[in-house]
Order: C-alpha cells, then sequence, then structure tokens
C-alpha cells in the first residue's frame, strides 16, 4: 500500500504540502483544479528530479518503483500560474520537469538541498525548500487577481456561466480566457472539478450515494455516476475502495 500525509503549506494561499511512499501498484491521482511542484525520487538523476504536474481533466495514474518517495507543493486554483510563470492551460494534463519553466541552474540546486535533506532524514526541510522557493516567486509576483475568488466561489455554488460574467463585469468569452490562464479550463470544466471533489469528500465520510448527488448539486445519482466515472475512469463503489484519489 503506498502512503500519503499532507499539511498545510506555511506559504498560505490555501497550498499544500503533502509526501507519498510508492506502494505496489498505480496511484489514482484525481483531477482538482490544482497544480503541483513535484520533488521525486524516481527521477533518472542522481538528486531526484523536480516536474510540475499541471491541472488534470481526467485521473492521472502515477507509479513509481515500490518504496519510491515524492514530496510536492500543490497550490490552489489559481495559485500555479504565479508561481511557476506560464498560464495554467499551457499545462493542462501534462507533467512537465521544472527546468522547462525556471532556470536550469536554480531547479538543479533545489533538486540537490531536497535531496541532501531527505537523504539525512529531515523530510520537513526538504518539504520547507519547496515552500521557500514558491514563496520567492509569489514575493514578486503580481498581486492575486481579486476575479480568481469570485470565480471559484461562483462555479462551486454552481452559478452559470452568465451569471459569474455579470458578477464579475466580464463577458463569457474573456471569463473564458480569463478561466483557461488562471485554471487550465474554462468555468464549466472547473465547477465540474470542484464539484467531483466535494462529492468525494462526503461520501468518503459515509454518506449514502443519494445524499451525495443531492447535497454536491447532481441532478439525480445516476448523473453523479455518470460523472464519477467520466472524470476518474472508474465508478464510485470501486473509487472509494481502491487506493489513490487524493
Amino acid at each position: 500500500m503506498s502512503e500519503y500525509h499532507e499539511r498545510r503549506a506555511l506559504i498560505g494561499r490555501g497550498a499544500v504540502v503533502w509526501t507519498r511512499t510508492a506502494g505496489t501498484g498505480p496511484q489514482r491521482v484525481l483531477p482538482d483544479g490544482c497544480t503541483d511542484l513535484i520533488w521525486s525520487e524516481a527521477g533518472s538523476g542522481p538528486d531526484g528530479e523536480l516536474l510540475v504536474a499541471g491541472p488534470d481533466t481526467r485521473a492521472h495514474l502515477a507509479l513509481g518503483p515500490p518504496g519510491s518517495r515524492a514530496v510536492g507543493l500543490r497550490f490552489a486554483p489559481g495559485t500555479g500560474p504565479a508561481v511557476l510563470g506560464v498560464p495554467a492551460h499551457e499545462l493542462r494534463d501534462t507533467r512537465v520537469p521544472l527546468a522547462a519553466l525556471w532556470p536550469g541552474a536554480e531547479v538543479r540546486r533545489l533538486a540537490e538541498r531536497i535531496a541532501t535533506e531527505r537523504a539525512a532524514g529531515r523530510q520537513a526541510a526538504a518539504s520547507r525548500l519547496l515552500e521557500e522557493a514558491a514563496g520567492d516567486r509569489l514575493r514578486t509576483a503580481e498581486p492575486p487577481d481579486p476575479l480568481l475568488a469570485v470565480i471559484v466561489a461562483g462555479v462551486s455554488r454552481g452559478t452559470g456561466v452568465a451569471g459569474i460574467a455579470a458578477a464579475v463585469g466580464l463577458g463569457e468569452r474573456q471569463l473564458h480566457r480569463r478561466s483557461l490562464a488562471a485554471f487550465g479550463y474554462g468555468p464549466k470544466t472547473l465547477g465540474r472539478v470542484l464539484r467531483l471533489n466535494r462529492a468525494l469528500d462526503l461520501a468518503r465520510a459515509g454518506v449514502p450515494f443519494a445524499e451525495v448527488a443531492a447535497t454536491a448539486g447532481y441532478a439525480d445519482q445516476a448523473h453523479l455516476a455518470r460523472e464519477v466515472r467520466a472524470l476518474t475512469g472508474v465508478p464510485l463503489g470501486r473509487l472509494l475502495r481502491g487506493p489513490g484519489g487524493e
């Protein structure tokens, strides 16, 4: 079995630090509207590999050698572009080396420092290095766009695209372009992804599936079932039994 732990990141803005030790099978990583900065010891170099996982529109199966470790920093929807320096839609459904986005020398130094801390058993220090690197970028980035929080709140409530566009003072096409750059996909897809995660939280807490559907905003349980399969590739019951899904 794989092991997974997470905590709130010290840099705030809804970021989360996570660690994972790979098990014997693939880990199903579900779409959540987030972007991750990851160090993996399973990389090809002696100091592991630093990579970026873009916002997913479908489940991704992560598979590493059993016992291999990874540490990541997950950015809340809309935050990743300020750290990584590229619009979110350029990273959608991809895993790319961090050196493709940041200067190579900076990435090598960061990987070396993380590998050294991990080898010395200082796991917390290794994760803080990711936070420090991201924090340095955030301090020099433009202030957060206040409209992004309004967009997230709107799609989370199930507000339609026209209603959200009116609320933020944009045309629907402008809203779509702004959403692509910030979240990696348009407001409709963002709403589907956030609703899925809300439903999974309820289901994991033991809420009956019919009640999950009603509470999370699906038309009925059949609608919930179709959306779970479309976004994760497996039925809800199997998803809850199997590994992964964070």
